[in-house]
């Protein structure tokens, strides 16, 4: 379907429609990468420089911003850019004209958000303005609209902390990936023709996300006083995390902290301190890690094995702690909070258990279940396979035996009987999909889908997610899977359809 067009006399320059519908797709596919409850919205916004002119909501039509609110937003970043103390680095290589036009668009951005948080104060969402950019005696600025009750659910680390030439450090991997998200809008704008290379090129969701990824992980490098820019650690924590020593996966922790840190307690020191970027030698050393014992590392080096004592205040934000969880899988965590899981390189945030919303409203979409006791007793098999260590594969679809008849050859049939956790809890437990239909009856065990290749496999993913996304969406049926894999993230998929 073609994509309708604003009127020629209602643009500001000529991309401005499809600059704003390649902003919305990219931003929904990252966003919903994190998660599904975020449903990204963008808007763009244009501030005349001409203090006569009015400012206005450019697209969508249905923006939801009332313009009248941004009618003294110049002014106002006039103000913020001439008494807002901001810490930066003045540098050769930038013209006192660079640095002022840089400030003046970062009073503007900071004015405009002034102006949302309060039209948001009351709303179930929130608006984040980015970087504003200079398009025909206009400031453009490209607003996200995200649900703020998801926002919100994630952990995060204090803001208003810099990198030695002023820009923000991200405090959460959501911030983070706004970041990416604004620089990507900004630079699509700063081009001769605006907008024009953002939809030529779009750049992948997934390298934003692992950019978003690097720029979190340096939040940590610069609190442990090492410059982010040659620590690297979310490079060198993927590394880590993807070797083996003598065929085992690596699982333990590794404590960062400065040596002497009060809440560290050294077991042994090493003599000479390992390098975290000898890779090899710091995934033997891990080999010795155990439940209570950690390696311990400053951010550069290994330095010792110990353990976390007395009670840390979260305040100081000096300790962090990388949990190895499985091959190719680690986390990075803060007080007892999971800040960001990386799996197989690629960033997420932390989901270790099935979302009780989305999975009804998926047996909603897809099978019109509503009915309580049902939804329940789905929502029981479901939490009782999420529990199992080594990851397992539900499949609920409507034709559940007509489906274990066509796979007999490649499943174990049983006696139809409604799920319970015990039984669930048995069935799991060895490999292959469990197929049952939407009243909770099971009718094979270990089976082995088949399905077309869609081109929506993901190669950073297992063969038992690819294999699940292939049945569902090559079915002739409704049916959801669900994917639970061995790091314990669960996945719901449904038809691209539904």
């Amino acid at each position: 379907m073609t994509p309708t067009l604003a009127p020629a006399a209602a643009l500001l320059w000529p991309h401005q429609t499809r600059y704003r519908q390649a902003a919305q797709a990219l931003a929904k596919d990252l966003f919903d990468a994190l998660d599904d409850d975020l449903h990204p919205f963008v808007v763009l916004l244009a501030l005349p420089t001409d203090p006569a002119l009015p400012a206005r909501c450019l697209e969508p039509d249905d923006c939801g911003l009332p313009s009248e609110a941004f009618s003294g937003v110049m002014a106002r970043g006039r103000v913020i850019q001439n008494t807002r103390p901001r810490p930066q680095v003045e540098t050769d290589s930038v013209s006192a004209v660079m640095q002022r036009r840089k400030l003046e668009g970062i009073g503007v951005r900071d004015a405009v958000q002034e102006i949302l948080d309060v039209l948001d104060e009351h709303a179930s969402h929130q608006h984040f303005a980015g970087y504003p950019i200079q398009i025909h005696g206009h400031f453009v600025v490209t607003i996200m609209r995200l649900q703020r009750k998801p926002v919100r659910a994630y952990p995060s680390l204090r803001p208003h902390r810099y990198y030695t030439d002023g820009r923000p450090l991200a405090p959460s991997l959501l911030v983070a990936a706004m970041y990416r998200f604004n620089e990507e809008s900004a630079k699509a704008l700063s081009e001769p023709e605006p907008g024009a290379v953002f939809i030529v090129r779009p750049r992948e969701s997934e390298e934003l996300l692992r950019s978003a990824g690097k720029s979190l992980l340096d939040t940590p490098a610069q609190a442990l006083g090492f410059d982010p820019a040659t620590t690297k650690l979310f490079a060198t924590c993927n590394t880590i995390s993807s070797l083996r020593y003598e065929g085992a996966e690596g699982v333990g922790k590794l404590l960062l902290a400065r040596r002497g840190h009060p809440n560290i307690e050294e077991v042994f020191a090493l003599t000479c301190p390992t390098e975290l970027t000898d890779y090899r030698a710091v995934r033997k050393l891990l080999e010795m890690t155990t439940p209570d014992v950690h390696l311990l590392a400053d951010g550069e080096s290994v330095y010792a094995l110990g353990r976390q004592v007395g009670k840390y205040d979260a305040v100081r934000e000096d300790l962090f702690v990388i949990n190895f969880v499985t091959h190719y899988s680690w986390e990075l965590q803060h007080d007892g909070h999971v800040l960001l899981r990386s799996h197989y390189g690629l960033p997420g945030l932390p989901r270790t258990r099935i979302n009780r919303s989305g999975f009804r409203r998926a047996l909603k979409r897809t099978f019109g279940l509503i009915e309580p006791t049902k939804v329940e007793r789905l929502w029981d098999v479901v939490l009782e396979a999420s529990r199992q260590k080594h990851g397992t594969l539900l499949v609920i679809t409507t034709e559940a035996l007509a489906e274990a008849d066509r796979l007999k050859l490649q499943c174990t049939l049983i006696e139809p009987v409604p799920l319970t956790p015990l039984i669930t809890r048995l069935v799991t437990s060895i490999d292959g999909a469990v197929l049952l239909d939407p009243e909770g009856y099971c009718y094979s065990i270990g089976v082995i889908l088949d399905g077309r290749a869609s081109g929506r496999g993901d190669s950073t993913r297992g063969a038992r997610y690819n294999s699940a996304l292939r049945y569902v969406e090559s079915s002739d049926y409704p049916c959801i899977a669900i994917v639970v894999s061995e790091d314990g993230l669960v996945d719901v998929i449904t038809s691209e359809q539904e």
